[in-house]
C-alpha cells in the first residue's frame, strides 16, 4: 500500500490491546490514527495471550485497574462483541510447605477489594484433582476469576475505533519521530507522513525504542520472554472447569483449555524486542515442573509458542505524559496484566490525554494516577 499523508489530533503507535483500547476511546471526540508495524494488529503479545481476568493477580495499581474493568467486561457497548467476553474460571494459587510465607503475604496483599479463600491440602485436591498428593500444603482460591476472550476484546475495540472514524495503518513501522514546533511529525516504513500534537506510545516491547526516537525519558522497560504450550489432558479427565493453577512464586501454571491443558513455566527471560520463539530448554523446564506438581506424564507437546511481556522496575504500567518532551504519552509496561486491566487503563489514558476528570469507576477502587505515572521512575538516560 502506498504511503499516505494524515493530519490528526492523536497518533497512536502500536495496535495491540493497549493501543486499540485507548484509540477507541479517543476516536469518540478526536481524529486518531493507529499505526502498526505488522501486517495485522495484535500479532505479538496480544495475539499470544492466554489471559485470565484475575482481580488478585498483579501489583496494587494493576489490581485496582482490573477491578475497575469488570463493569466493561460484563456490559460492553452495544455490538462490541457477539458473545460474552468473560466465562467463569477460578484462580488457584498453590504453595509448598517452604512457600507458606509467600502465600500468607499474597493473601494479605489482596485482602482489600478481592475476596479469596485459604485452602488446606484437602481443599486443594478438591478443587484441582490433578495435583500430586503431598506436593502443596496450602492455597489461595479466587472465585472472581474469569477466562477472557482476548480476540473478541481486541477486535471489539478495533471495530469500535473504525466505527468512530479512526484510521489504521499497518505495515508501518515508525522510522522517524520528531517535533516541529508543537506538532509531532511521524514517518513510517510504508512512507506515511503523519502529523499530530500528541503521540501515544503503545508499542509494547518496542516502546523504549519509540521513546528514544522521541527523545523521551528512559523508563527502564525490559521485554521478557514467556513460554506456553499445549499438552493432552489425561485419560478420563472430566474437570475442564478446574481452576487455572499457579505456583505462588510463579514458577508454573496449568489451565484446562478446550479439551487440552495449557501449561507454562512462567518464565521471564529478558530479551530484545523481537518475534519471540520458544526455547527448547524452557519447554523442558516446563514439562519437568508440571510433572513434579501434577499427576501427569507428558510425552508430547502438541503446540508451543512464546510472547513478550514488558515490565518496568515495579511491574506497574506506565501511563502518562512524558516529563521530558511535550505531547508524548506513555502507554507501556503492562507486563502480564495488560489484557485484564485494559478497559480501565484505556479510560485512565483517555482522561489524562483529554485533560478530563478521572472516571469514578476507576477512582472508586482507590486507584491513584501517580501510581502509574512516568514521573515515578528515576532511570538514568
Amino acid at each position: 500500500m502506498a504511503g499516505q499523508t494524515h493530519s490528526a489530533d492523536v497518533i497512536i503507535i502500536g495496535a495491540g490491546i493497549a493501543g486499540a483500547s485507548v484509540a477507541a476511546h479517543l476516536a469518540a471526540t478526536l481524529r486518531v490514527v493507529l499505526v502498526e508495524m505488522e501486517s495485522q494488529p495484535g500479532y505479538h503479545t496480544t495475539g499470544r495471550s492466554a489471559a485470565v481476568f484475575a482481580p488478585s493477580y498483579g501489583p496494587e495499581a494493576v489490581r485496582a485497574l482490573t477491578r475497575a474493568s469488570r463493569g466493561f467486561y460484563d456490559q460492553p457497548p452495544q455490538g462490541f462483541a457477539s458473545e460474552a467476553l468473560l466465562t467463569p474460571r477460578q484462580i488457584l494459587m498453590i504453595a509448598r510447605a517452604d512457600q507458606l510465607a509467600a502465600m500468607e503475604s499474597s493473601i494479605a496483599a489482596v485482602a482489600t477489594g478481592t475476596r479469596v479463600q485459604r485452602l488446606d491440602a484437602s481443599g486443594l485436591r478438591a478443587h484441582q484433582p490433578l495435583l500430586r498428593e503431598g506436593y502443596a500444603t496450602a492455597g489461595m482460591l479466587d472465585c472472581g476469576g474469569q477466562d477472557i476472550d482476548v480476540a473478541a476484546l481486541h477486535q471489539g475495540y478495533l471495530r469500535l475505533f473504525r466505527a468512530r472514524g479512526g484510521v489504521t495503518r499497518t505495515k508501518a513501522a515508525v522510522e522517524e519521530l520528531k517535533k516541529e514546533g508543537n506538532t509531532w511529525v511521524v514517518r513510517t516504513s510504508g512512507q506515511d507522513h503523519m502529523t499530530a500534537p500528541v503521540i501515544v506510545n503503545a508499542a509494547g516491547a518496542w516502546a523504549d525504542q519509540i521513546g528514544q526516537l522521541a527523545g523521551a525519558e528512559n523508563i527502564g522497560l525490559v521485554p521478557k520472554r514467556r513460554t506456553a504450550m499445549v499438552v493432552a489432558e489425561p485419560a478420563g479427565f472430566t474437570r475442564r472447569d478446574a481452576p487455572i493453577t499457579i505456583d505462588i512464586d510463579e514458577e508454573f501454571y496449568l489451565k484446562p483449555d478446550a479439551g487440552r491443558l495449557l501449561i507454562s513455566p512462567a518464565d521471564e527471560t529478558p530479551t530484545d524486542p523481537c518475534d519471540a520463539q520458544p526455547e527448547e530448554m524452557d519447554v523442558a523446564i516446563c514439562a519437568d515442573r508440571i510433572m513434579t506438581a501434577f499427576d501427569l506424564d507428558i510425552r508430547r507437546i502438541e503446540n508451543k509458542w512464546a510472547g513478550l511481556r514488558s515490565f518496568v522496575s515495579d511491574k506497574e504500567p506506565v501511563i502518562g505524559f512524558s516529563r521530558r518532551v511535550d505531547g508524548f504519552f506513555w502507554m507501556a509496561g503492562q507486563g502480564g496484566y495488560g489484557i485484564q486491566s485494559a478497559p480501565a487503563a484505556a479510560e485512565v489514558a483517555a482522561a489524562l490525554i483529554l485533560g478530563a476528570e478521572m472516571p469514578a469507576v476507576v477512582t472508586d477502587t482507590g486507584f491513584d494516577p501517580s501510581q502509574v505515572s512516568p514521573n515515578r521512575l528515576a532511570v538514568p538516560a
